[in-house]
């Protein structure tokens, strides 16, 4: 079997707070291959986007930093490497479309500019070439009458072409890895099938890994291949979607499954009541408490979920959950 393209190993992040260090990600490892989905799933405030900019060497500076673990990117460990390595990695070999394209895109430039600054960065292209290969782009995400689209600034278009400009910008230099975090955002539901054909299909097409930051599990059943589900800032399931959603172990993913609607030919009177998971994510102060953080909001907690942290357990080959509760 081929290496993994990436390889995260007991990564913890810290963030400085108002009442002290607290670890956003705490001791989190997973591995990524070549043309592979990973989707994180999880409440905000999981630790799903910090994840994300923790591989992309964009946290936050002064307030929070990678305190242990390692991030190996065809071997290469991104936690340790100079700023301007990372620099020549990010937007190259691994890009990032972010949650809010009308954040994210420069509102002075054109989309044309914006997409051909990337390629003269990192392709050395001048500026002619650089600008007939950002046609190019603009019409492999599908955005119509790109000639005169190229010229337009980032208020002129529609929400879900600013998002296919995202991805033409991250997929600019053909990345070995394309981060996509949370990339429908306030789209309608046709322009997000539409994205995420668009997703799968360049996938395909480049051998791509993705990993797909998302609340819809509708979205991951449909795209991703493995899936990892986060809790306050730790990893509490893992295996393929199949084993997951089909057989969720840990009771947060069970919460998180029978939160979502089904359409049913039931009468509306024996209808079952949408289940709902009680409480909220506790505060970053909890984050690194040496116990089970889900458990007040946990129908199976039992003493031992306040007092220690529980431990991975293997459910089946490749499907791991922590919880001291598993099957109980």
């Amino acid at each position: 079997m081929m290496a993994p393209i990436l390889k995260v190993e007991n990564l913890s992040v810290e963030l400085k707070t108002k009442e002290g260090t607290s670890p956003v990600i705490d001791n989190l490892s997973f591995e990524l291959n070549a043309g592979e989905t990973l989707s994180f799933v999880g409440e905000s405030g999981c630790g799903k986007s910090m994840t994300a900019l923790g591989i992309m060497g964009l946290l936050p500076e002064k307030i929070s930093r990678v305190s242990s673990g390692r991030i190996l990117f065809q071997g290469e460990d991104l936690a340790s490497v100079t700023q301007k390595r990372l620099q020549e990695i990010r937007g190259n070999e691994i890009s990032m479309i972010f949650q809010e394209p009308m954040t994210s895109l420069n509102p002075v430039y054109t989309i044309g500019e914006q997409i051909g600054e990337i390629l003269r960065r990192h392709k050395g292209l001048n500026r002619k070439q650089s600008f007939l290969q950002a046609l190019d782009l603009i019409e492999a995400v599908q955005i119509p009458d790109t000639k005169n689209k190229i010229h337009s600034y980032p208020f002129q278009l529609s929400g879900g072409q600013r998002q296919r400009v995202m991805i033409a910008m991250a997929l600019a230099c053909e990345p070995k890895i394309l981060v996509a975090d949370e990339p429908t955002t306030a789209l309608d539901v046709t322009v997000q099938a539409q994205i995420f054909d668009l997703l799968k299909e360049l996938r395909v097409k480049t051998n791509t890994a993705i990993i797909l930051i998302t609340h819809d599990m509708g979205v991951v059943y449909e795209m991703a291949q493995k899936m990892i589900v986060m809790y306050a800032g730790r990893k509490v399931e893992e295996g393929s979607v199949n084993q997951v959603i089909k057989s969720p172990a840990h009771p947060y993913t069970q919460g998180l499954i029978s939160c979502v609607p089904h359409l049913t030919e039931k009468q509306p009177e024996v209808r079952e009541r949408l289940l709902e998971i009680p409480g909220i994510v506790p505060g970053l102060t909890s984050f690194g408490l040496n116990k089970c953080l889900f458990e007040s909001r946990c129908h199976k907690s039992v003493e031992k979920c306040l007092s220690s942290k529980p431990d991975s357990q293997s459910i089946s080959t490749g499907h791991q959950a922590n919880c001291w509760n598993l099957g109980k």
